[in-house]
């Protein structure tokens, strides 16, 4: 734990309580920490971007002010709501809003974001100015104690804003996400005032500091509520005694002072923005008294934080800082909690505009969340945020052309889990039917044999289906390539198939005699292959497409070393290419006769050869 120094420091860093987070800006940057709802820290980092204009003009005394309030205001709405997005589902956006985009360039919901901002101003306006103006012209109007226009005509209106400020915090503390919020925000407070006192910055020595700053926000609203009765005392007099403004009936004389106040609101700001630079300048003990009534307005817009809170705003310090220290540190964005259905529409349109299947969306989202791929543009599911990560990272891969299994890692054939990487070829639907054949074929007592096996699926799928059935068949496979048998290996132990293993170039290593061989060989015109899919030809292995010059290589060897292989009526199955039935049936004349089998498109798959009894 660290120790306080005897001098004081000051951080030019301050920060805004947002939804289960903290805001951090600093001279060049900002960040927001937020906790996910799975727990973890999020944090979004923005580069401050000021024109040479701006630069000079938040310098100048009284305006910088104003720039300054104006700039958190718009920052601050913006940052509220992609804070609350962490938690939501910004949605897939509508027609309109595409249309806007496109025709007329306009974010729709940066513009409503704009707009609530606009509308949130015009409401605290009504409020806190044309509200308490109305009740002291009223005050004024009862007997004429009170005149208009006067310091005790603005000392009751800014009474009456510091009673609805009250009020109105009491009143929004009643909600449970407000009352949070004010806990990050005693968060903020804690953090700065840790770094500022000379301490490691962690939640024990944080949870020491108290949870009051002499540079929050509430004591500027206090300054501007207590600075306006002066400002606005002198203004109503000058308008009155010299330049005659209110020299009209009691609606238009109102009219005119809410004009002018407002005219004058700035000023006020500007003022007030001063003087709390000045007061937070000095940590005098003679200044108190003036610090006092901002400080007890925070006991009011702080609580007390837990340790998870002051882990995020010490986060979002941390990183504020280290992104004004150097300017070479990159932004950062949120990871938002997403509507599946919404997800899942946006990964087609993405897959589609990079030339990938959309079907391979789907797959991902519904593996990932669990969800049926009938379901999911119907489920009202939330896929979290590490989800969401994941699958962004695995939309990237694919975009990139590797193939959709290779990263998932696993694949589903004939209802058993088939590991999958770039040892093997990914196994593919139709081979099912390969695997059912042989299923169809086999009897109590049989020897199986897979060749060209790969990633073992269909030794798994028959061992297993075969086992289920009350068939006691002896299943062996073989591959040329030492990695695929190996990534078999782990299959037939991942779905408890037992299985023997022999590496072999086809038939030449494989002792003994066999009741059914089965075999989906390479079968791709080597002149061809460049013409596959990129994540076919690039990712997976050669051997196990190069099927020849003309694709039949393979085929012949089977013909000339299965029937010494094969026991007196033995089946042999092989499956083959579009197109290539009619050939493979030729090069399998030998045998007592053939068979070919179409898959559910009608493609002449699955050739069955009978070897002479």
């Amino acid at each position: 734990m660290g120790k306080e120094k005897g001098k004081q420091k000051r951080t030019y860093i301050g920060g805004q309580a947002v939804l289960e987070g903290v805001m951090m800006r600093g001279k060049t940057a900002y960040a927001t920490a937020v906790r996910d709802p799975e727990g973890h820290i999020q944090i979004e980092s923005r580069r401050i971007a000021q024109s040479k204009g701006m630069r000079v003009v938040s310098k100048i005394p009284l305006v910088r002010g104003v720039v300054n309030f104006v700039s958190s205001l718009v920052t601050g709405s913006k940052i509220l709501m992609r804070s609350a997005a962490v938690y939501g589902d910004e949605g897939e956006p509508s027609r309109f809003e595409k249309w806007c985009a496109e025709k007329l360039h306009i974010n729709v919901m940066a513009a409503l974001s704009f707009a609530a901002t606009v509308v949130g101003v015009v409401l605290a306006l009504g409020l806190f100015v044309f509200l308490p103006m109305l009740f002291a012209d009223l005050l004024a109007g009862t007997g004429g104690w009170l005149p208009r226009y006067g310091i005790g005509y603005n000392l009751i209106q800014g009474g009456l804003r510091l009673v609805i400020f009250i009020l109105y915090i009491v009143a929004i503390t009643a909600m449970k996400d407000i009352r949070r919020v004010f806990m990050y925000h005693g968060a903020e407070h804690k953090t700065i005032t840790c770094f500022e006192r000379g301490m490691d910055l962690t939640p024990e020595n944080a949870k020491k500091c108290s949870r009051l700053h002499d540079r929050c926000g509430t004591t500027f609203l206090f300054l501007v509520m207590a600075i306006s009765i002066f400002v606005f005392s002198i203004v109503n007099w000058v308008c009155d005694e010299y330049l005659n403004l209110f020299a009209y009936n009691d609606v238009v004389n109102f009219l005119i002072q809410l004009a002018v106040k407002l005219l004058f609101l700035p000023v006020v700001a500007g003022i007030s923005y001063e003087i709390l630079k000045l007061l937070a300048k000095s940590q005098s003990k003679l200044l108190l008294p003036l610090k006092a009534p901002g400080f007890a307005l925070q006991l009011l817009t702080t609580r007390e934080p837990d340790d998870d809170m002051l882990e995020v705003a010490i986060a979002a310090f941390r990183k504020v800082a280290e992104m004004d220290a150097d300017p070479a540190v990159p932004e950062t964005s949120f990871t938002a909690s997403r509507m599946a259905k919404h997800y899942v529409a946006e990964l087609r349109s993405y897959f589609a505009e990079n030339g990938i299947d959309e079907s391979d969306a789907e797959w991902m989202v519904s593996l990932e969340e669990g969800i049926p791929r009938s379901e999911l543009d119907a489920t009202d599911k939330i896929v979290l945020p590490s989800h969401v990560r994941k699958l962004d990272a695995v939309a990237e891969r694919r975009i990139a052309g590797e193939p959709l299994w290779y990263i998932l890692g696993s694949t589903e054939f004939y209802g058993y889990e088939i590991k999958t990487d770039p040892r093997a070829l990914i196994p593919r639907p139709e081979t099912e039917l390969l695997a059912e054949a042989a299923v169809a074929a086999a009897k109590g007592g049989d020897k199986l044999l897979d060749l060209c096996t790969g990633s073992g699926c269909i030794a798994v799928a028959v061992a297993k289906e075969c086992e289920r059935a009350g068939k006691a068949v002896q299943v062996f496979a073989a591959d040329i390539s030492g990695a695929a048998l190996s990534l078999a290996r782990e299959n037939a132990q991942a779905n408890g198939a037992d299985i023997s293993f022999y590496e072999s170039d086809l038939l030449q290593g494989v002792p003994g005699q066999f009741d059914i061989i089965v075999c989906n060989p390479p079968y791709i015109k080597r002149a061809d292959i460049q013409t596959l899919q990129r994540e076919v030809k690039d990712f997976e292995p050669l051997s196990a497409l190069d099927g020849g010059e003309d694709g039949y290589d393979f085929y012949r060897r089977l013909a000339d070393e299965a029937p010494a292989h094969l026991a007196p009526g033995g089946i042999l199955l092989a499956e083959c290419g579009q197109g290539q039935a009619e050939e493979v049936c030729r090069l399998f004349s030998s045998f007592a006769e053939t068979e070919v089998r179409r898959d559910l498109e009608g493609v002449e798959r699955i050739v069955k050869a009978v070897k002479r009894v």
